[in-house]
């Protein structure tokens, strides 16, 4: 725990002017250093400038970002073995530029690894949620954040709290998915696995991370990015906070307050979420980041700048983001003396989080950086194997797939990301390095010698059909983002994106697949006269009704990450089997949206046009070896509910099983949810064996709030069911061994 007296002892001795400029984060960090003429970096006028005014820096966003929107590549960026250099002359010069010798805690995107040159990257979020596997998260997200410490790097800004409420926004991508638990789960994950238990990695191999964004971002009406979330307090408890609880039980030091407003409160200037709840409730003891540009945001709800700037220190903000706003709440807080005390609050927890990464000291901080490889060593293999769990096989007719490698003479290969590599990452990722991935073309080729794979640029002709053994198209979607864009403020798509169909600032009122794709799959089928295979890659749920109608398999991949090529194609020629399950709600058609699996009323027989507006489930998920779910039990006690199902492998080979358990809640004062994931398990089952999976659950979360007497929950595994009630232990229903279903639909 860091030392209270040196804390305190640093603040006594700032001035107002200092402990405000603690609280500014107003640069970009690739705009903060520059190439020497002699060799080597030197600070800009502007970062020089930033110094002179304040006596130093409280955090530095971004220094070592390259992307589109920073402008930063190969040609000009930081390269990774020039990071120490970089953040050593940052932390010498920032310190020197006070009295004080405090150094900057250097912040960096990193949603799904570190978005600088060289960096790590892992598959998206939503695909990683597809694996249901906290423990695999937790070991990948360990392996960025020594990447990211070995750079001097101290705050991860990672995105983990949306939930994916409505397709049609299109940061979908950055989700865990629909649920709030599994959600809450993987969000506990990579916090542990970034700071480690007890917070024990911070500054020992380790970073601080900074989660968001708090709260409901997802809950945005129409899909739309940042505008207002219509919830109640209810849902915004049930639905959006438990991931925040999981965050603050797993020691998170920090938390990113959302754009969006909630019935009107802007998060920013939410006094009731980011003091009332988070500090009060949680007991969170960090710090709290705004969204970039938000607090100058608040200004359209305030009046004037410094205002906002007020709101948002008293709503509970320590630190901005590159707002002009917060700069003045030097001149508010030499007017009012209770300003003053929430500043040097603020200070003060910002100058704690400082002291635990050995940022004041009397001598300049050290910088132990180590120039790190891009998809390499651990990293890299973490990296592929979530790539290769987030695959979800939807449809499978005729047990089309896998292929058999040997059987394969000519492979046709269409679809508009056949070829593309930068589909397979998602958006806030960095350049990769030269041949550093493949796309599933060249991953095809690889894996299939001795076979033709022909690869057309649109609809395959005649000929090219002519003696195909399987054809397979590459569909979905993109974030990629391109050097010629224009970019809002806050690194948004601003207008017309040029290819991009989802991502930030690429909200779409339709989610059919773009470009004509559902014409090019009837064509395909029409023409061909062997089975089609579709893979989506995408960071959206797509409308993929016309897909399943015209093709005999179908792969959904998520953005898988820079091996997501190869993944795909293990996948389709056996090497793995696919077990992942769904994180979000599939729909059937593209004016049915939202729907969501834990809704409170059925979306079925509803819409005269789209009567079944579900295609495809949450948590459904087809493999290529059945396994078998049987005596589904549960004993009610005081406080806790064991659940336990066996599990049965048939096969002679190991097999991966993603076990949800769904339930029912009734009896309550509220209206239930049609469904609900009260827990998961992903475990192992050695070749012809059996395992039983058992859950120790807390009562409150199996039965339904204010439930008594008659409380009723109806548990599902698979097609199994079995009822509890509180205080009862009721007998055990065995139901005969049965494949797993198409559905999981209670």
């Amino acid at each position: 725990m860091p030392s209270t007296e040196e804390v305190e002892r640093v603040l006594t001795r700032l001035s107002l002017r200092e402990k405000v400029g603690q609280l500014n984060q107003r640069l970009y960090g690739w705009q903060a250093v520059e190439r020497a003429p002699r060799g080597g970096f030197r600070l800009t006028g502007l970062a020089r400038a930033e110094l002179d005014r304040w006596g130093g820096l409280g955090a530095l966003y971004g220094l070592f970002r390259a992307d589109a929107w920073s402008g930063r590549s190969w040609a000009d960026g930081i390269r990774p073995e020039e990071r120490a250099e970089v953040a050593a002359l940052v932390q010498d010069e920032v310190s020197r530029a006070g009295g004080h010798r405090i150094g900057v805690l250097l912040s960096e995107e990193a949603p799904h690894g570190h978005q600088a040159l060289g960096g790590t990257l892992l598959p998206a979020n939503l695909a990683v949620a597809a694996g249901w596997d906290p423990a695999l998260l937790t070991e990948a997200a360990a392996a960025v954040a020594a990447e990211l410490a070995a750079s001097g790097v101290h705050l991860a800004l990672v995105s983990a709290l949306d939930l994916l409420r409505d397709p049609r926004w299109g940061r979908a991508e950055e989700c865990f998915g629909e649920d709030p638990l599994l959600a809450a789960e993987l969000t506990r994950a990579l916090v542990l696995g970034m700071q480690g238990g007890d917070r024990g990695a911070v500054g020992h191999g380790g970073v601080a991370i900074v989660l968001k964004h708090l709260a409901g971002q997802g809950e945005a009406v129409g899909g739309r990015n940042g505008q207002s979330a219509v919830i109640g307090p209810r849902d915004l408890r049930e639905l959006h906070l438990p991931a925040v609880r999981a965050g603050v039980e797993a020691g998170v030091l920090g938390f990113m307050a959302a754009y969006n407003d909630i019935d009107g409160v802007p998060c920013c200037a939410n006094a009731d979420l980011l003091t009332g709840f988070l500090r009060g409730e949680c007991g969170f003891d960090g710090i709290v980041m705004a969204d970039g540009l938000a607090v100058d945001r608040l200004t359209a709800m305030t009046g004037d700048a410094t205002a906002a700037a007020v709101a948002a220190l008293e709503a509970g903000v320590d630190l901005s983001l590159w707002d002009e706003s917060f700069t003045l709440l030097e001149r508010a807080a030499a007017a009012d003396p209770r300003v003053a005390g929430l500043v040097d609050a603020a200070c003060r927890r910002v100058l704690t989080l400082k002291h635990r990464f050995g940022l004041l000291t009397e001598t300049t901080p050290t910088v132990t950086a180590h120039g790190a490889t891009t998809h390499g060593g651990t990293a890299g293999g973490l990296s592929r194997r979530l790539a290769r769990q987030s695959l979800v096989l939807l449809h499978n007719a005729g047990d089309r797939l896998p292929l058999d490698p040997k059987a394969l003479t000519k492979v046709v290969l269409a679809g508009p990301n056949a070829r593309d590599v930068t589909a397979l990452l998602g958006d806030y990722v960095p350049p990769l390095p030269a041949q550093s991935a493949a796309g599933l073309d060249l991953a095809l080729r690889q894996s299939l010698p001795d076979a033709e794979v022909v690869c057309p640029p649109g609809m395959p002709t005649a000929a090219e059909l002519n003696g195909a053994d399987v054809v397979i198209l590459a569909l979905g979607g993109t974030s990629h983002r391109t050097y010629a864009e224009e970019f809002a403020a806050n690194g948004a798509i601003a207008g017309q994106a040029a290819g991009a169909t989802c991502g930030e600032g690429v909200d779409l009122a339709d989610i059919s697949l773009p470009g004509g794709q559902d014409a090019l799959v009837a064509a395909v089928r029409a023409q061909a006269g062997c089975p089609v295979v579709a893979v989506v890659v995408a960071g959206r749920p797509h409308v993929l009704t016309g897909v399943l109608e015209n093709t005999d398999a179908l792969l959904w991949a998520g953005y898988p990450g820079p091996h997501g090529g190869h993944a795909i194609a293990d996948a389709l020629l056996g090497r793995y089997e696919p077990v992942g399950r769904l994180p979000f709600t599939a729909p059937s058609h593209p004016g049915a949206v939202p729907v969501r699996h834990n809704d409170r009323h059925p979306a079925g027989h509803v819409y005269q046009d789209a009567p079944d507006p579900v295609l495809f489930p949450f948590g459904h998920g087809l493999r290529y070896r059945p396994v078998l779910f049987d005596r589904l039990t549960a004993e009610a006690h005081t406080d806790t509910i064991r659940v336990s199902v066996e599990v049965t492998n048939p096969a002679g080979s190991a097999a991966e099983v993603i076990v949800p358990l769904f339930g029912h809640r009734t009896g309550g004062t509220t209206l239930p949810r049609v469904r609900e994931l009260l827990a998961f398990r992903r475990v192992t089952v050695p070749a012809g064996a059996r395992t039983t999976v058992v859950w120790d659950l807390p009562a409150a979360r199996c039965f339904a709030e204010g439930a008594r007497d008659r409380a009723r929950t109806d548990l599902y595994v698979a097609d199994l069911h079995e009822t509890i009630r509180p205080a009862e232990h009721p007998k055990a229903r065995p139901r005969p061994a049965v494949p797993v279903p198409d559905s999981e639909e209670p």
